[in-house]
């Protein structure tokens, strides 16, 4: 490593990363549904236990002096179960629907991030490497995965699509992103936050999907049951691969 370089507080953008994200987000639809809907605390009581429950996880990643792949990851879901109940009560229980939910969402998305440029000079992943940096770096993750699922609400329900059809415009959305990587020069950073996005709204129509009725177009799986097992597949992913954090350029 030279001298000019550390390392971030976020884990390498690789293949395993995104897979562990999909089933991060997915796993944020179903754990969201079952402690809002099959416990029956609702949307405001549940958004109050995530958002708990995320502060003290990124207070700890925060505070911790170097990147722990779980700790990280606990984190991400705990966003993402957070993204999911505060969609559903800004939807639903405030009547602003899906639309606005949506615009108001992309709006606090883009401030985030034009506020952390402003004050760091970057929103890289490689960039997460101090208390500043990481603070706005899990806010815009809070802002990404709220609207990740208003989007995916929104196509599968608003729109029309249903849950397959959703899955099929997210999932094309995702090769676009991905080609454009491979074969273009357009900005790494805009496309990783592109991608990081467009996965939330997938895992949210693939969440919709195993748990929702039959009569809607879902598969009626337990709720619980799909959480765990989703759990379960992330629990794999850690500890069988190693993740490495991403790399700081200054």
């Amino acid at each position: 490593m030279r001298m000019d370089e550390g390392l971030s507080k976020v884990p390498e953008v690789t293949l395993l990363f995104w897979i562990i994200k999909i089933l991060a987000t997915t796993l944020g639809e179903t754990g969201g549904d079952a402690v809002s809907m099959s416990m029956n605390l609702g949307y405001l009581a549940a958004t109050g236990i995530f958002f708990a429950i995320f502060l003290f996880a990124a207070g700890a990643q925060i505070a911790s002096r170097q990147f722990r792949p779980w700790l990280y990851w606990t984190t991400l879901i705990a966003s993402t179960t957070l993204g999911t109940t505060l969609a559903d009560f800004a939807d639903r229980s405030l009547g602003i629907g899906y639309a606005g939910g949506t615009s108001l969402l992309v709006a606090l998305l883009l401030a985030s991030l034009a506020t952390w440029r402003l004050a760091t000079g970057s929103v890289s992943v490689r960039s997460v490497a101090t208390p500043t940096a990481e603070t706005f770096y899990w806010v815009t993750i809070m802002f990404s995965q709220t609207l990740g699922t208003a989007l995916g609400d929104w196509t599968a329900d608003t729109a029309g699509l249903g849950y397959v059809g959703g899955i099929a415009v997210f999932g094309t959305l995702l090769a676009l992103i991905a080609a454009a990587y491979f074969w273009t020069s357009i900005s790494r950073t805009l496309l990783f936050w592109l991608a990081f996005v467009m996965t939330r709204p997938l895992g949210a129509v693939v969440g919709d999907l195993l748990d929702k009725p039959v009569a809607e177009g879902g598969l009626a799986l337990s709720r619980f049951g799909a959480s765990a097992a989703l759990l379960m597949a992330i629990a794999a992913c850690l500890l069988l691969f190693r993740q490495q954090a991403a790399t700081q350029r200054h």
